[in-house]
């Protein structure tokens, strides 16, 4: 099932940009198509008046997944380090998160749901790891705790 394809009919108008401006840093991200059609989250990391991440989501309504066991991300980087986070109902203050490395070339990254962790403001919670029962929203983050300019392009998103 695919969850969002930026080369089809995708747009990034309904994802949404978190940067740690909303607890006073001043990193700043966009998201948008780039030249060859596919989504480009890109930006600034700051650590500056305790800042440190910047954020895309997108949320959507609640999607039954049962059925599925996986993530599958096709992606291009910059040699970083990002997050990849679903919440399983938007209104959640946690997410569930898996870590991947990014190259300089497409990749193929599969995340299974049992491994997705549940955190909150980068804190590990005593909770049991995602279901993978229903989602409503997923998002890249990247944080690493280093001032850094960053660039991850995205062609899709699909369930598994």
């Amino acid at each position: 099932m695919v969850l969002f394809d930026f080369k089809k009919n995708d747009t990034p108008d309904n994802w949404k940009i978190v940067n740690d401006l909303v607890m006073g840093g001043f990193s700043n991200s966009s998201i948008k198509k780039n030249k060859d059609g596919y989504g480009l989250f890109n930006g600034h990391v700051s650590l500056k008046n305790n800042g440190g991440f910047a954020m895309t989501q997108y949320d959507f309504e609640t999607l039954e997944t049962k059925s599925y066991s996986k993530f599958v991300l096709k992606v291009k980087g910059d040699e970083k380090t990002y997050q990849f986070r679903v919440k399983d109902k938007r209104e959640d203050s946690h997410s569930y998160i898996a870590k991947f490395k990014t190259s300089n070339s497409w990749q193929t990254i599969e995340i299974p749901f049992s491994t997705m962790y549940p955190t909150y403001r980068g804190r590990l919670l005593d909770m049991d790891n995602y279901s993978g029962n229903q989602m409503e929203m997923v998002a890249f983050l990247i944080g690493n705790k280093q001032e850094e300019d960053f660039n991850l392009t995205i062609d899709t998103i699909t369930l598994k």
